[in-house]
């Protein structure tokens, strides 16, 4: 039994975790979270759809002739730092002396790719001319050039961009100025989750940037309402100390701090469930803050939301049909059968093998705890050997069959069978949702009554030079969406346009 201090939960009190919650994140250490069960990668055809133009066309026609009715909000996780974004960047400045090699030299030594990019490619970066203007002392040397120029844009009394939000970067430059990934979602936004002239989005962000965020939508906020004829409604919130996991040592004791504290550590992108569980619209739109494209590929961009949103609203439209019909009763065989098979093949729903042998009331009861969830329609690229999660069929530990978001670090890649699927996988996640919340009475579901607790991650960690265990939650779009019913929809490349590292912004898909 774990002993606690007083020291300890006042802790706890603070962060408003309970001690229950602390327990159960040891017994989760002790037991250890199951490698997923892949049944077989979703394919076009078997768990993926993909419309012809024409279907398209139509798709975004329904969409468009609902919106003068609907309440939609764009959610987008915005918190990522762009330290990470420039990772090769301060490694370079650690590594490199321009007093003492050229920067050839240093790229035939250490062959530092993202370097040559970076050096290759100065002049396309949205910044350059900003950081330029700041630099005093110019040199012909492009070591020199390169190096002044990174010091200028990371300096802490400088450009300080490593500090920054990675949504408040410049990212794309146009003619007149320079646009963050925060405006173009601004911009984009306009295009297909306006309705009646406005246009509400909701940004998960760190505490620490709240005024930042709000200077940027001061600054660009009026100037894209002018352009766009749209009237923003733009808030924030922050992942909660509630969402924290407990951090333990090898021996799945509580991993304490030099002071005496217990260590608990951010659980994740997944802890975001709770932030969307307290929006409430008839249509959610979610992506990521750094996956936006420059506007000359707007179009196609918000012409496959839409698509996406139509799928939605036309399987919604008929599953609430169905959810009325079970509540009234009184639901003959060929009734039941109607809305097992629209579970089946529209919902991908999969049903147990004892389903047929069971008495009207009770498939009555399996049918209405399967049709009265939350909807989410997840667009999938074609796999170009981007890493993380694809969409495959999962078992769960019981033997319940699902189409989930799957990253590859819960596939058991010791097994041959299990990582020969993953590999020959035809489709990626881009994090490109639509979703739907609310049951056929209007009601907004629970959210975190549909996440799978086990399929969070265990990693290892070091701190103070002592190893230690870290818990990571369930993903937003993986295990904490696990229990919705899921449509995957194949969508096209130009929709992917994610900045992991700063030489990502030399893409075409970022140079206006």
């Amino acid at each position: 039994m774990i002993e606690l201090t007083d020291k300890d939960i006042k802790q706890l009190a603070e962060k408003g975790i309970s001690k229950e919650q602390m327990l159960s994140h040891i017994n989760t250490f002790k037991e250890g979270i199951p490698f997923v069960k892949l049944e077989n990668a979703a394919v076009i055809g078997n768990g993926i759809l993909k419309f012809s133009d024409a279907e398209e066309k139509e798709l975004i026609s329904f969409y468009d002739s609902k919106l003068k009715d609907l309440d939609i909000l764009k959610f987008v996780p915005a918190s990522g730092a762009a330290s990470r974004m420039f990772k090769a960047l301060f490694s370079f400045l650690g590594a490199y002396s321009p007093s003492e090699e050229t920067l050839e030299a240093y790229l035939t030594r250490t062959n530092d790719n993202d370097i040559k990019k970076f050096s290759e490619g100065l002049e396309r970066f949205p910044f350059y001319q900003k950081v330029m203007d700041r630099i005093a002392v110019r040199s012909d040397a492009q070591g020199e050039k390169v190096f002044s120029f990174i010091t200028e844009l990371l300096g802490e009394n400088a450009l300080n961009y490593g500090f920054y939000p990675k949504g408040l970067l410049p990212f794309h430059k146009y003619e007149a100025s320079a646009a963050t990934p925060f405006e173009e979602h601004l911009k984009e936004g306009a295009l297909y989750a306006g309705s009646n002239g406005k246009a509400n989005l909701h940004f998960t962000i760190s505490e620490q940037h709240e005024e930042m965020f709000g200077e940027e939508f001061k600054s660009s906020g009026p100037k894209v309402s002018a352009d766009t004829g749209i009237t923003y409604n733009v808030d924030y919130s922050f992942q909660k100390p509630s969402t924290d996991t407990l951090a333990v040592d090898m021996d799945n004791n509580p991993f304490r701090n030099e002071d005496g504290s217990v260590l608990f550590r951010p659980g994740g992108h997944g802890a975001l469930i709770q932030n969307l569980n307290e929006q409430d619209a008839d249509v959610i739109f979610i992506k990521n803050i750094d996956n936006v494209a420059v506007m000359k590929d707007a179009k196609a961009v918000a012409d496959s939301k839409k698509v996406l949103a139509g799928v939605l609203l036309k399987e919604q439209e008929k599953a609430f049909e169905y959810a009325a019909l079970l509540d009234k009763g009184d639901v003959d065989d060929a009734q039941i059968e109607e809305v097992r098979n629209f579970l089946v093949t529209n919902l991908n729903v999969r049903f147990s093998d004892d389903f047929d042998s069971k008495s009207n009331s009770e498939k009555i009861s399996v049918l209405k705890d399967k049709i009265n969830r939350p909807i989410r329609i997840c667009g999938m690229v074609k796999n170009e050997g981007e890493p993380g999660g694809g969409p495959f069929w999962v078992t769960n530990g019981k033997g319940e069959v699902s189409l989930q978001i799957i990253e590859s670090a819960q596939i058991d890649m010791d097994d041959q069978q299990q990582a020969d699927l993953l590999k020959n996988s035809t489709h990626f996640n881009p994090v490109d949702l639509v979703c739907a919340v609310r049951n056929y009475k209007g009601e907004k579901y629970d959210l975190l009554k549909f996440v799978d607790e086990k399929q969070g991650f265990i990693t290892g960690k070091t701190k103070d030079g002592k190893e230690l265990k870290a818990l990571e939650l369930p993903g937003l779009w993986n295990g904490a969406m696990a229990f919705w019913n899921t449509i995957f929809v194949e969508v096209p490349l130009v929709t992917f346009n994610p900045v992991k590292s700063v030489v990502d912004l030399l893409k075409d898909s970022h140079q206006a």
